[in-house]
């Protein structure tokens, strides 16, 4: 069994709140959302960074046992061709739970009227035992892996 962590802090939410069906319809797999407040993502996983989108607003990590876990930055945020990203992993890269993945620009994505939930898929496996709602540390719990 795996645990994956939250990635930021903020408040823990189910996919069916997110405002984008691919999400709330859990197209992409399963898995719960955050409403972000601090401008650090890290790694909710230990694994390997196996896909980082060219503008910046979604990152893979596989984890050791093979879990393919998509973190999608914001709802739109593809439109934003990286800009609010300083994005520090790279395709590759080794990373722990807790390392840092990117930083965002929180307030220029809200400015562009654009949602700044952080869904957190896993694409490949079966989730149990979700956090789903409240407030959540970077590093707490959010879901087994199963």
């Amino acid at each position: 069994m795996e645990v994956l962590c939250s990635p930021v802090n903020g408040k823990a939410t189910m996919l069916e709140n997110v405002h984008d069906e691919m999400f709330s319809e859990k197209m992409l797999g399963d898995g719960i959302a955050v409403i972000p407040d601090e401008n650090e993502l890290r790694s909710p996983v230990e694994g390997t960074v196996t896909m980082i989108y060219e503008t910046q607003h979604a990152i893979g990590i596989q984890t050791d046992l093979g879990t393919d876990i998509l973190i999608h930055i914001g709802i739109d945020t593809v439109q934003l061709h990286g800009v609010p990203f300083q994005t520090k992993a790279k395709v590759g890269d080794r990373v722990k739970q807790g390392d840092l993945l990117t930083i965002v620009d929180w307030d220029m994505i809200r400015n562009k009227n654009m949602d700044v939930i952080v869904p957190i898929i896993v694409t490949n496996k079966r989730v149990d035992q979700m956090k789903t709602n409240g407030d959540i540390r970077v590093g707490e719990p959010l879901f087994e892996i199963v």
